[in-house]
């Protein structure tokens, strides 16, 4: 496995802000890199989610309920509820883990967050 600093720059590298780096049929991972002042875009989404906060700080909003998130937080969304960051205050890079594995929004839905995946090809 890959350091979180490495997924980092490979999300960086495909120009997206999520990148998945790992997908079986019960779950699927990817870090999601928020820059500071930045738009979280994303949709609920079809599948249970944890978050976790590597480094950075914002204002995440679940369930009508503003919190503050910082380095070491764990956050658990489950599917379909709406969520989102805001108020970044420094770039936020997270774990995100989905169970089961993720699956694309439909083509009439855009993403940009979690579910606007980007991979790098299989080798």
């Amino acid at each position: 496995m890959d350091a979180i600093e490495t997924l980092v720059e490979r999300a960086r590298r495909s120009g997206r802000r999520y990148f998945e780096f790992l997908r079986v049929p019960s779950m699927s991972a990817g870090v999601y890199v928020l820059p500071a002042a930045g738009i979280d875009g994303q949709s609920p989404h079809r599948e249970d989610e944890v978050y976790h906060v590597v480094r950075g700080r914002a204002t995440f909003m679940h369930r009508g309920s503003d919190r503050p998130v910082g380095p070491g937080d764990v956050l658990f969304v489950p599917a379909h509820d709406p969520h989102r960051f805001h108020s970044i205050e420094e770039e936020l890079v997270m774990l995100v883990v989905f169970a089961p594995a993720e699956t694309p929004p439909p083509p009439t839905e855009s993403r940009d967050g979690p579910g606007g995946r980007a991979r790098e090809p299989e080798a």
